[in-house]
């Protein structure tokens, strides 16, 4: 298991990202713009890095819904491979068999 801080720290940046979206993605449309004069887009660009760094969507990290594991995540389940291979042993996954050889 993962520290539960961590976790919950990865859950707080989670509820950031989706508080800010709008206004972020705002001020980047505004900053592309290349019809804008350089003056307004700048101010957009510093507006932008105003926003807590948290609100970002890239600091968020994929863990495990299982275990909160950081690494080896699959996508597709929103778990670890260590939790993807106990649940398959044991049967809990439709669809999911464990291969041995």
């Amino acid at each position: 298991m993962a520290k539960v801080s961590a976790v919950e720290r990865n859950e707080k940046r989670k509820k950031m990202v989706a508080k800010y979206a709008a206004k972020r993605a705002e001020l980047k449309a505004i900053a592309r713009n290349q019809d804008l004069p350089v003056e307004e887009r700048f101010a957009a660009q510093l507006k932008l890095s105003k926003l807590p760094r948290n609100s970002a969507p890239t600091r968020v990290r994929n863990r495990c819904r299982v275990t909160g594991r950081p690494r080896g995540y699959y996508r597709k389940m929103q778990m670890s491979r260590i939790a993807l291979r106990e649940l398959g042993s044991q049967g809990l996954l439709p669809g999911l068999t464990k291969s041995s050889w």
